[in-house]
């Protein structure tokens, strides 16, 4: 019998395109790296909006606007299933075993770099500008991202340039993020920006703590951000050093169970994922009321524009 993998060695072993296929879903034909899928996340996908790159081992469905690793993928796959269970899930499908070493099924090494060439002030790169801006968070976000200019070399030293918005995590590698791409340069890490030492604020990704900053600019926790709900278990182990823990994960199955979890561990933790009730984040409520208020604006200019003012000689 196989014992069950770490989220590590199933992220090193495990290739995500091996997992689609064996689950029945197949690339439609296009050229290039990233092979592209009718989403099997949303109902109403009818274009292919679902990116996978498997030499970097990620995907991101641009109809949702989110995106992540292969355990990532799994958990909003099978939403009904643990974490442990998903790791189990993918294990199980892809057919790798762990008990005799001569058995194990490993992904084929594929030489792939990274490598950041420039790192700059927001507001330089219009693109990054506008994507940033389109979240609801560029005036937040100037404080704590920065734009970054980075390449992905493959196996055949072919080079692929690519920008994105990005922040530093505690390995001081760069989680990057754009309109189209949600990844890391380097090692995957948690992000802790040092405030009130006995009181903590906890985020899923950066762009729910920009969106959170924008509607509370005076408060003073201190800020622990996962990056990615695999590091929950880390994120534990800091957030013991805080007496006031204040959750604020996704309300989807994985958000919610790890808010379980995290509670579970630390019970004097809240969670306060109320305040975006109806909404899957933090981000997608702010993303809301912008929309609200710039029609509140187009209906005012539409409506003085058809005031016409009578003439007098």
């Amino acid at each position: 019998m196989s014992k069950l993998l770490t989220a590590r060695e199933l992220k090193e072993q495990a290739s995500l395109v091996d997992l689609l296929s064996r689950l029945g879903y197949q690339p439609v034909p296009k050229r290039g790296r990233e092979k592209m899928y009718i989403s099997m996340l949303r109902d109403s996908d009818s274009n292919p909006s679902f990116s996978v790159n498997d030499d970097l081992g990620v995907w991101f469905d641009h109809g949702a606007g989110k995106g992540g690793n292969i355990i990532d993928f799994g958990l909003a796959y099978w939403k009904h299933l643990s974490f442990n269970e998903v790791v189990k899930k993918i294990q199980d499908v892809c057919a790798i075993e762990t008990a005799e070493p001569r058995a194990q099924r490993p992904r084929k090494p594929v030489k792939v770099q990274h490598v950041v060439e420039k790192v700059r002030p927001l507001g330089a790169h219009p693109a990054i500008t506008d994507y940033l801006k389109s979240r609801g968070v560029f005036e937040v976000a100037k404080f704590y991202l920065s734009e970054v200019f980075y390449y992905v070399e493959d196996e055949n030293d072919v080079r692929k340039h690519y920008f994105a918005a990005g922040w530093l995590n505690e390995h001081n590698s760069w989680e990057v993020r754009n309109r189209y791409f949600k990844g890391c340069m380097g090692h995957k890490g948690i992000t802790v920006i040092p405030g009130h030492p006995k009181k903590a604020a906890l985020f899923e990704g950066f762009l729910d703590f920009l969106s959170w900053r924008y509607e509370n600019p005076e408060a003073d926790h201190t800020i622990i951000v996962l990056n990615t709900l695999t590091l929950l278990h880390q994120a534990i182990n800091k957030a013991k050093a805080y007496s006031s823990l204040d959750i604020y994960f996704d309300r989807d199955k994985a958000g919610k169970t790890a808010s379980r979890d995290f509670i579970k561990a630390l019970p004097y933790a809240t969670d306060r994922s109320a305040v975006y009730e109806g909404f899957n984040d933090y981000n997608d409520k702010l993303k809301a009321q912008l929309k609200t208020i710039t029609k509140e604006q187009e209906t005012k200019t539409n409506f003085f524009a058809n005031v016409r003012v009578p003439f007098v000689r």
